[in-house]
């Protein structure tokens, strides 16, 4: 299944992101095998960068390197497909400005509902960086009445037991992009948090 075929974004209502960088997977995925969404928060503005772009984007190898870390012997997008890990992003434009608008992500928030429900044995969530929660908590509580990962500072909120409907939640940092690997605290919670969840679906 291409989920870029099953999806689309048609108004691009957004004022706070580029249209021209709109982008969804468009590799054939066996949703079937797919045990893990992991969902980062923004693509690249250039789509060369993207985790499924061809040869060797940006995006998937500070991904690999974050795999890696974990202990996954991986070293291209299908070696993470075939772990059973499918790779989004929370909205399908790429970024203006830093923050990102509410009504950005309300509007996103819609396609990325669709996404994950073409996935029917998913069973944990990795949530990669703030817009990546408070999008997928505000898809909860529409669902259910309440969020479930609680406000506060990742690094703070991360390592502890978070569920719904019997998946598995993590709440953790987006490995996506230059600052990852810069920044050694927030890769090695990742390694951590990538570990755990791969963890989960084994057992």
């Amino acid at each position: 299944m291409k989920i870029s075929e099953q999806i689309q974004c048609t108004d691009f209502p957004c004022t706070d992101t580029d249209k021209n960088s709109y982008i969804l997977p468009p590799v054939d995925i066996n949703v079937d095998k797919i045990k893990i969404l992991m969902i980062t928060e923004a693509p690249p503005n250039e789509k060369a960068d993207y985790f499924y772009a061809d040869g060797n984007p940006f995006y998937l190898q500070t991904t690999v390197q974050a795999f890696k870390d974990a202990g996954a012997d991986v070293a291209s997008m299908q070696d993470i497909l075939d772990l059973g890990v499918y790779i989004t992003t929370a909205i399908k434009c790429g970024k203006t400005q830093y923050a990102i608008s509410t009504d950005t992500m309300k509007n996103c928030s819609k396609l990325l509902e669709k996404e994950i429900a073409l996935f029917p044995n998913v069973k944990v969530f990795m949530l990669m960086g703030d817009v990546a929660i408070k999008m997928m908590n505000d898809i909860w509580k529409k669902q259910s009445g309440k969020k479930v990962i609680p406000a506060g500072s990742t690094y703070k909120i991360r390592g502890q037991a978070y569920s719904f409907e019997g998946k598995r939640i993590f709440p953790s940092y987006t490995p996506a992009g230059k600052n990852f690997l810069i920044e050694k605290s927030k890769r090695r919670m990742v390694a951590e948090d990538i570990r755990e969840a791969l963890k989960c679906v084994k057992s």
